[in-house]
């Protein structure tokens, strides 16, 4: 049987890297809206990024880790897939998480077996106080509590697992379910938005592909790393807001 130190070492091979490498993820996708009595319409494209190094969690034990990671990811015009500047007359506000951080203790993870592949499931819920208050963002935001849904799935070939390499091939799968974005303004309107994703690990940062390379490289150029070391607390699309349009 699979203990959970050793569901958790392989789902760390597959997300990340157990040598302490740098390990880039690419991603691609589309975000729908949804509102009641409204049908589902596709509002943007979507491209991203995330550099993660995994380090071990010496303070709590040889089966803990901490993986450090950046994300940058990109609104794209949904029919030409070029990064947006406006939307509606809005500014866009790019995702620009750093830090993406996480701790991982043994658990069992959820796994399927698909023959050929392994599938790794992690499905997280998320509710907690809004960083964006109604009383203080009545257009920004959608209510005092945050709720949102993250579903991830990550692929990896049978065969590369039982192998003994630090960091194996793998595929993803995200979806996730959230409130509209702070900078649509569409204030407590009832409805959100459904990203739809799939991706994979790469050779290395330079399989990015080179539009979104450049656009880090212009912008933002610490997000073609992963962290050195560990902080906190975790960036989001809220937090990031918050910090451009501070309360007043």
């Amino acid at each position: 049987m699979t203990t959970p130190a050793e569901s958790l070492r392989s789902l760390a091979r597959v997300r990340a890297s157990l040598d302490g490498e740098e390990v880039t993820f690419g991603w691609t996708g589309d975000v729908y809206s949804w509102s009641p009595d409204q049908p589902y319409k596709r509002v943007f494209g979507f491209e991203g990024v995330n550099v993660a190094r995994l380090v071990q969690d010496t303070a709590d034990g040889p089966d803990a880790y901490r993986l450090l990671t950046r994300e940058a990811a990109f609104f794209l015009d949904p029919a030409s897939r070029a990064i947006l500047e406006t939307w509606r007359g809005l500014p866009v506000v790019h995702i620009w998480n750093d830090p993406a951080n996480q701790k991982w203790r043994p658990f069992p993870v959820p796994t399927t077996d698909l023959g050929g592949q392994v599938c790794f499931s992690l499905e997280i819920p998320l509710s907690y106080p809004s960083p964006l208050p109604a009383d203080g963002y009545p257009v920004h935001s959608s209510g005092d509590t945050y709720r949102a849904l993250e579903l991830f799935q990550f692929f990896a070939d049978r065969r590369d697992l039982a192998g003994t390499a630090p960091s194996v091939p793998a595929t993803l799968s995200w979806t996730r379910m959230s409130p509209w974005l702070p900078w649509m303004a569409r204030g407590p309107r009832p409805g959100g938005l459904a990203f739809h994703c799939r991706g994979r690990k790469l050779g290395s940062y330079a399989e990015v592909p080179e539009r979104t390379r450049a656009h880090i490289a212009d912008q933002h150029p610490q997000f073609a790393h992963a962290p050195d070391e560990w902080s906190e607390p975790n960036e989001t699309s809220w937090t990031y807001f918050r910090r451009l349009h501070p309360p007043a």
